[in-house]
């Protein structure tokens, strides 16, 4: 992998490549089905819905209007009508939602998504888009993909946390410090990998692995 400021180039063959769901690493598309989150009393379908969500806290009817899309590309499609009251900050807080998102459904499929994250072993994670090379990367040609990645390297960032002595503190999901970070007009909650830890109160959030040096 090559750096040139933001943008990446990917070898494809020595890279993990995902685009659809039903590929042997499509799970760790945020699109992929199979992975249900629980944010307190809420069920979320996927953590792409959940991201999508985030966008609008202030407007507790299209938060739930999304979240009860059967379809996470329902999810996406339905919310771009409304992009007008997303948040104002959100190109400021997206990477702390999507990684939080990402956490999340790590913590609500502990073995699941956690070993399929370690089945990419110490390959590049790139996720192959047609156009998005914010968060994927696009094809140059058969053998490169170029753009940020950021979601690729969010995955990573947990990966290398998972391989780590402190993995555990991965199954403890603290909100990050956003300011009204809220899901029905509600304070998002910490959320538990166990659920013996449910009551407990976690005052501080464990220090997390960060692979993004701007933050």
């Amino acid at each position: 992998m090559t750096t040139n400021e933001k943008t990446r180039t990917y070898k494809r063959i020595d890279s993990v490549v995902f685009r659809k769901t039903i590929e042997k690493f499509g799970g760790l598309s945020n699109m992929a089905p199979g992975f249900p989150l629980q944010i307190g009393d809420i069920s979320v379908r996927t953590s792409e819905a959940l991201y999508q969500a985030c966008r609008f806290p202030y407007a507790e009817e299209i938060q739930k209007m999304i979240i009860s899309q059967k379809s996470p590309m329902t999810a996406k499609m339905k919310s771009k009508p409304f992009r007008s009251q997303t948040r104002p900050d959100w190109d400021h807080v997206r990477v702390k939602v999507m990684r939080w998102s990402l956490r999340v459904k790590l913590a609500c499929n502990w073995d699941k998504f956690r070993n399929l994250l370690l089945l990419t072993a110490d390959k590049q994670i790139v996720e192959d888009s047609r156009r998005d090379r914010f968060w994927g990367a696009v094809a140059n040609d058969e053998d490169y993909l170029e753009g940020e990645n950021v979601l690729g390297r969010l995955l990573m960032e947990i990966r290398e946390e998972l391989k780590s002595e402190n993995s555990k503190n991965l199954k403890i999901v603290n909100p990050p410090l956003i300011n009204d970070f809220l899901l029905y007009n509600s304070p998002l909650p910490t959320i538990y990998a166990e659920k013996k830890h449910k009551n407990k109160e976690i005052v501080t959030a464990p220090k997390q692995l960060s692979l993004f040096d701007n933050e």
